[in-house]
């Protein structure tokens, strides 16, 4: 095997390189075997170009390169397309351009392979100069000067913000930088002593941590044009020369000259230089080309595309598009570029000239499924005593082991091998493994060699990579009082809900301090120190502009928080009591499969999240208790819950019990039908609907069947729980969405659920505290990472413009996808697809709404889900669970009517797939549009990236959640009180009812944050920290801390990212450690000043009363009881850090739990 790459010709190639006027010509090379043939040329030719002729090859071909070339796969440079239309509104994702500057950067005198696709041989692109002169690198030692740096990255398309956390962003804060530079893996973070670098750190983007050092790093421009005033002169004369009519009128002429650079600036490129670049520009001379044999032809696809589209905006006045003549190049000018290099053409019919290894189409080895022996093709062929060395590759650990065992079950010794370099210089003689990512076979045509993948066992798969992104904490909107705008509601423990009117500093006492500030009805306002913060939370309870805010002082606010606090204690006592009775109950655990389930596992075209996983091993671990199973399965739209319901219904039938699939709604029925047959297809299952969508005959026959067992897995709406539906042994439900049930159906799934295991379904995010709430009680599985290869959704909101319906309607067309038109008004919809008809017309649009019937609306739906026409115009009616992933637009006319939450769920039904998906949310005239519609709307627009899209639908949708576990009469004293209060009562009330210790009146139920006060300031000054968003998050994560080490992690943390605290940061700190150990002695105020004075006791507090004797008795003259609970200090204490020392030694000299404290005079002297 060693032998391998001596196989391959390369030198012919390289010697004929040399005298080459006409292309090396490689015949059609199948498979893998392409990528073989170029990484082996490249052991010859040491710098390459390859052309690939899709997008799909070109993701085909970057993993095979980086497979074949092993160690020296950093040598691939990927320059791949902007993932947009030509003249898009939309910009490129900084992921994108990040990759493509890196690769121009990484041109500069340096071999390698630089992978690129047909249509970027054409687009004009920035100049090797301007690449050159924007790229430098810093080290430590060097000399730095901040201000004269802040303005080389502004100049280089760096954004200035307050938290880096994308390509392209810095933040500069006193003597530290974080920047995250293009074509970096992560952001780095520069500490700088005085004017020296000290260190340079890398960190994690969502943490905000530092995570390891480096000596230097190199800073790429962020964009693909200059920003500087000098850029912005030559747009703007370039402009006035190549476009017609007045500049002024142009939106794009107006914005570039006050220095901003809408979405879509990249069209114009161009105008940003004297004599913009081409790739030819950047690779040298004597690099050889590896293109498609039809080059030509994809070059006049990609031009037609190109002038198609300038037609369809030229007369744009506010975004005239640039001539295609000036934003590329022609097709003629590219072959005339290609004909002056040595190149090798490839996909000829027959071949030529040798130079490369030929290969065969590489056979398929599908598993059978009806057979005995499903694996019976690959085993054969892996037994045959003479034939090529096999090496079979799986995309994980996990999958390869399932392979691993598999053929060890037939008696086939396999090899690990941890790369392509490792199995060709190795002796084994059976069979090896490998993890890759590389998605098609191999077949040398000397049969020496052969690759096996998955696809052609299991049949095509999506391995999609992940694109790197912003991480994101789904509950960080919303828990996190940051979010709050001034006006939003917040609720106060004490004081009840107000409106947040932002910080102040305010000076009190001689002390400076900074307060978070609330008004109230009738004008009161409340000023909060912010080491107080704990006491308040955002208000989510329902429309925050009727929110019901209450008056300082009154009583309204006492008595709903008595009431809710009674729903919390009731509701409490449900949920154990729900609980006691299922674990009495002994059921019949289910046994796993294991190699059909490892094979049904294997059959998912898809690699599971994280997220996924988890929720799938807490289901089996379910299924195989003798406990029956409840478990609630969350997660956003689209991130795989389904798949964790067929690898339930897959386990019970073969367990021999029936499996029941409840749906809300008609359509979403059918989907889950559709996809349950066909991820089942190949095994002897016979599933069933039981919707208006079967006819009378088709539901008398599902229902004798499913009386008869005969029918495993039966899939319908609410038809399902009527009297007349009886399985014969069933033992599993499955509930997609169960709050959209009506009662009497709620009331039939609970009989139900003390019979059978229950999975339950929801896109309705369930919030982190009320999870907490339920832990041990009802168990929630959380998937809050999006599928690999997922991209974030474009949203967009415009007014209502036909020109934007044809341009966003011919663009999902033009590459061949389908489009969702919401017009949620059924009275006009057949008017409103007309009237799309006659704007597009070489569209086919077809309707669908609820109020149609089951003969009317299920061809229609059925059609558009195998792409038979093009528009889908519809109402609300798609809004749950219509899985369709060539549907990548959707339009939703009238978007200020609905709600935030609905607009998520809707935007979610596009998106499902590789592609860039986009959202149009059209509006009337701005002016006649509600604030929290303008409001929502642009929240929505804005939170994109996905996971933010689950927070996002979160904030509308708490109070659903808690209505959906907790029942709907809830939802009254959540809206009383606020649903973060309430949820806190409900996790009191179940610890405390589980220890059997709480009554109703219980004050442990308000337990109030301890008050310290040391006549100091504590807070964090805005000289060293100026975002205020910033101070927020920090002050609630002070709040929220209930272990010192959190507080001690947060303060390193402060230091790695601000610097060193100031002496108002530092008492801040101490004041919150102090604060914890009160909490954790149940004492509520503690106020020391210059003179003194007092601790006060909760009547359980938890302190050594031997301690305290002793205390009063040794020391009279300094400490007395003024009360039961009050205990006044006598002390002249002119320093803060002294009485901050003196509270830690009285609360450590109060403790049970102490070690041996320092003696008090031992103390003042050290004072």
């Amino acid at each position: 095997m060693s032998l391998i790459y001596s196989l391959v010709p390369s030198t012919h190639v390289a010697s004929r390189r040399s005298q080459q006027k006409s292309p090396l010509r490689w015949p059609r090379l199948p498979g893998a075997s392409l990528g073989l043939n170029i990484a082996t040329l490249n052991q010859t030719i040491p710098s390459l170009v390859v052309v690939a002729q899709s997008p799909r090859e070109f993701q085909v071909l970057e993993d095979e390169l980086r497979f074949f070339l092993g160690d020296r796969s950093r040598s691939v440079r990927s320059f791949p397309g902007w993932e947009t239309l030509a003249y898009d509104r939309f910009s490129p994702h900084p992921d994108i351009v990040s990759q493509r500057i890196a690769a121009l950067a990484g041109l500069n005198g340096t071999d390698g392979i630089l992978l690129t696709s047909v249509e970027q041989l054409l687009f004009r692109i920035p100049t090797k100069t301007f690449v050159a002169h924007h790229c430098f690198t810093l080290s430590t030692g060097q000399s730095l000067d901040i201000s004269d740096f802040r303005q080389r990255l502004i100049d280089s398309g760096y954004l200035s913000v307050s938290k880096v956390g994308t390509p392209g962003e810095f933040a500069v804060r006193g003597g530290i930088i974080d920047v995250f530079p293009a074509g970096a893996e992560q952001p780095f973070r520069l500490d700088l002593f005085g004017t020296e670098i000290e260190k340079i750190r890398f960190f994690d983007p969502m943490t905000q941590k530092s995570e390891g050092h480096t000596h230097s790093l190199s800073i790429l421009p962020a964009r693909e044009f200059p920003t500087d005033k000098g850029a912005v002169e030559i747009f703007r004369r370039n402009y006035r020369r190549v476009m017609s009519g007045d500049p002024q009128n142009s939106t794009i002429y107006t914005s570039v000259s006050e220095g901003r650079f809408p979405a879509g600036i990249e069209y114009y490129l161009p105008l940003f230089f004297e004599d913009a670049g081409s790739l030819f520009d950047h690779v040298g001379v004597d690099t050889t080309w590896v293109i498609p044999e039809d080059l030509e032809g994809l070059l006049s696809v990609e031009w037609a595309r190109l002038n198609d589209r300038f037609q369809l905006f030229q007369f744009d006045e506010d975004r005239p598009p640039l001539p295609p003549s000036d934003l590329s190049l022609s097709p003629s000018e590219v072959l005339s570029a290609l004909d002056t290099v040595p190149r090798v053409s490839v996909g000829h019919s027959r071949k030529v000239v040798g130079g490369c290894q030929e290969a065969l189409e590489p056979p398929t080895y599908h598993v059978d499924h009806h057979s005995t022996e499903p694996f019976s093709a690959l085993i054969a062929r892996l037994k045959q005593s003479s034939g090529p060395s096999v090496l079979i590759s799986a995309e994980s650990d996990g999958r390869l082991s399932t392979l691993s065992d598999l053929l060890e079950s037939y008696g086939i010794t396999t090899s690990r091998f941890s790369s392509w370099q490792d199995f060709v210089s190795g002796n084994d003689t059976g069979p090896g493994l490998v993890v890759s990512s590389i998605d098609r076979g191999l077949l040398l045509a000397d049969q020496s060699i052969e690759i096996i993948v998955e696809s052609q066992l299991y049949g095509s798969r999506t391995t999609q990579r992940r694109r790197r992104g912003r991480s994101i904490d789904p509950e960080a909107i919303i828990r996190s009082i940051a979010e709050l705008t001034t006006g939003d509601p917040i609720v106060h423990a004490d004081h009840g809900v107000g409106r947040f009117h932002g910080l102040e500093f305010l000076e009190v006492n001689n002390q400076q301090g900074e307060y978070v500030v609330v008004e109230y009805d009738g004008g009161g306002k409340l000023y909060v120190p912010v080491l107080s913060i704990g006491v308040l939370s955002r208000y989510i309870g329902g429309d925050s502009e009727s929110a019901p805010l209450h008056r300082l002082g009154g009583d309204q606010w006492v008595k709903a928080r008595e009431h809710a606090k009674k729903r919390a204690f009731d509701v409490a006592a449900e949920l154990l009591k729900t609980q006691a009775l299922r674990t009495v109950r002994a059921g019949t655990p289910f046994t796993i499969p294991s190699l059909e389930y490892e094979l049904f596992r294997s059959e998912f075209p898809y690699e599971e999240t994280p997220d996924q996983e988890t929720a799938i091993e807490s289901v089996l671990e379910d299924l195989q208790s003798p406990t029956p199973m409840d478990r609630l399965v969350c997660g956003d739209v689209g991130f795989g819950k389904t798949e964790v319901a067929l690898r339930a219904a897959f386990i019970a039938v073969h367990n021999n019990r029936q499996v029941c699939v409840l749906a809300p709604t008609t359509l979403l029925a059918a989907q889950h039908l559709e996809t349950f047959r066909e991820r089942l297809q190949r095994y002897p299952i016979r599933i069933e609907g039981l919707s208006r969508f079967q006819s009378p005959a088709q539901l008398k026959d599902a229902l004798s069947a499913l009386e008869s067992g005969t029918v495993d897995i039966i899939i319908g709406t609410h038809r399902l729980l009527q009297k007349d539906v009886r399985f014969k042994r069933l033992g599993l439900i499955i509930i997609d969405e169960e709050h959209r049930f009506g009662v009497r159906q709620k009331e039939r799934l609970k009989q139900m659920r003390e019979e059978v295991d229950i999975l339950t379904l929801t896109a309705t995010p369930i919030p982190r505290t009320l999870n907490i709430a339920l832990s041990g009680i009802k168990s929630v599985s959380l998937i809050a990472s999006p599928p690999s290869g997922r991209v974030a959704i474009k949203t967009s909101v415009q007014p209502y413009s036909e020109t934007l319906i044809k341009e966003a309607c011919g663009r999902e067309l033009h590459r061949g996808g389908q489009v969702y038109f919401l017009h949620n008004d059924v009275s006009s919809i057949e008017r409103m697809a007309e009237r799309l008809r006659e704007i597009i017309p070489n569209a086919v649009v077809r309707v669908a709404h609820g109020q149609m019937n089951r003969s009317q609306l299920e061809p229609v739906m059925r059609d558009f889900y195998h792409q038979r026409f093009d528009i889908l115009v519809c109402s609300t009616i798609i809004e749950s669970g219509i899985d369709i992933p060539s549907a990548n637009t959707i339009i939703i006319n009238r978007a200020d009517r609905f709600g935030l939450a609905q607009l998520h769920q809707l935007r979610g039904r596009v998106g499902r797939s590789r592609h860039q998906a986009f959202a149009f949310l059209l509006t009337p005239d701005p002016s006649s549009i509600s604030d929290t519609a303008t409001r929502r709307l642009g929240a929505i627009a804005e939170l994109t990236e996905l996971g933010v899209g689950f927070a996002l639908a979160n904030h509308d949708l708490e109070i659903r959640g808690a209505g959906e576990i907790l029942g709907e009469d809830q939802s009254g004293a959540i809206e009383e009180i606020g649903f973060s209060l309430y949820a806190e009562y409900l996790n009191r009330a179940i610890r405390s009812l589980g220890e059997n210790d709480l009554l109703l009146d219980d004050p442990a139920l308000d337990s109030p944050r301890p008050e310290i006060d040391l006549f100091t300031s504590a807070f964090l000054p805005d000289s060293y920290l100026p975002d205020v968003y910033s101070r927020l998050v920090i002050y609630q994560r002070l709040a929220s801390a209930t272990e010192e080490t959190e507080l001690a992690d947060l303060r390193l943390e402060m230091l790695d990212r601000f610097g060193p605290l100031p002496p108002e940061g530092e008492m801040l700190f101490l004041q919150s450690v102090l604060r914890l150990q009160a909490m954790r002695l149940n004492i509520s105020e503690i106020r020391l000043g210059r003179s003194g004075g007092h601790l006060v006791f909760r009547e359980n507090a938890a302190i050594d009363p031997v301690a305290l004797t002793a205390l009063l008795s040794s020391q009279r003259s300094r400490f007395k009881m003024a009360s039961p609970i009050k205990m006044r200090v006598s002390l002249e204490l002119n320093a803060a850090a002294s009485r901050a020392r003196l509270c830690e030694w009285l609360l450590q000299e109060l403790d049970p739990e102490r070690d041996s404290a320092m003696r008090l005079e031992a103390l003042l002297e050290d004072l």
